[in-house]
Formats: structure tokens, sequence, C-alpha cells
């Protein structure tokens, strides 16, 4: 059986399998990306540049192989590129001109969330970044490794350290921490 020749300037690898599959990353890229930038600008810059790159290299791309750990590595490595590149520019590790750009909170949620976004904020990179993949992102230990270029082990080591520092950084001490305060579930469901 004759196979159909790519349209010309497609790349090898290339096809429409490949475009459907690095469609259906895309929310995925978004996320990872966000919580790598915490931009959506820069964020959906990264995540295009990642398609693009991926769809030029797809004769790299091994089928049957983690189309998503893939994607993610040259997501991170685009990245990292990116970093080394604004070294010069003003850095807000501590989120103080971000949080001027805020508004203020209208709900307990939002509260919690943006408590809950400092403090991720507050984690290393490496264990910020580890804990992202496996906890939001469902990648495996092993997955996770991959992407970040480390050992298994490591992974474990970031994923478990930055779930304790955010326990202890949200005075946390089990599930019953989570959602609305005592106060406020005692009226909603007093009966």
């Amino acid at each position: 059986m004759m196979q159909t020749p790519a349209p010309l300037g497609t790349p090898n690898g290339a096809d429409a399998e490949m475009r459907d599959l690095l469609l259906g990353a895309i929310p995925a890229l978004r996320a990872f990306a966000f919580s790598l930038t915490y931009d959506l600008d820069r964020s959906d810059d990264l995540v295009q540049d990642t398609l693009v790159r991926a769809w030029t290299k797809a004769e790299s791309f091994r089928r049957g192989t983690n189309l998503y750990a893939w994607l993610f590595t040259i997501l991170r490595n685009l990245f990292y590129s990116e970093q080394r590149k604004r070294k010069r520019e003003v850095e807000d590790a501590d989120g103080a001109l971000a949080g001027r750009l805020t508004s203020l909170p209208e709900q307990e949620i939002r509260v919690e969330m943006q408590e809950f976004q400092h403090a991720l904020n507050q984690l290393p990179f490496s264990q910020r970044e580890a804990l992202v993949l496996v906890g939001a992102q469902n990648f495996t230990y092993e997955e996770a490794a991959e992407i970040c270029g480390v050992a298994v082990g490591t992974i474990k080591s970031r994923v478990s350290r930055a779930r304790m520092r955010l326990i202890a950084a949200l005075d946390m001490n089990g599930c019953d921490d989570i959602g609305a305060d005592a106060l406020t579930r005692a009226a909603l469901y007093q009966a």
C-alpha cells in the first residue's frame, strides 16, 4: 500500500495524528506553563513555542512513548532558556509587585486560594515544579523525573518536602482544614 506524501513544507513525522495529539495536549501544557511563569501571556507564548518545536521536530518523537512527557520536557527547556535570557529583568520573587495588581478577594475560597498560591510561591523552584508535575498534572514520579532530568528518588523527595512545607505554611492539620472554616461550616449545616 502506498503512503500519501506529506504536503510540501510539512516536517517528517508531522501528520494528522500528530496534529490531533498536539492539540489534545494544549490544556495540560497551558497549566504546566502557567505553573512555571504565573503569567498567562508568557505561558501561552511558551505553549505556542512548544507546539511549534514539537511540530517541526515531530520525527524525533518515538510513537508509543509518552507524548506528554516529551512535550513537557520541550516546554521546560524553553522556559529555562527564556529564564537565562531574562536575567536582567526585575524579579518579583516575593510577589509584592504582583500583589499590588490584584483585587481583594470577595469570597473565602479566593482568600484560601491566594494563601495557597503564596505558600506555593515560597517553595523552592525545584520542589514547586515537582509538586505541580505530580500533584496537579498527574504525572507519575518516573515521568516527572524524566521531564526534570533527575532520578525518581529525587522527585519523590522534592514532592514530599514540598507537601510538608505547604502543610506547615498553611497551618494545616488534616483534610478538615480544607474548605470553609469551622464557624462557617457550623452556620451552613445548622438545622
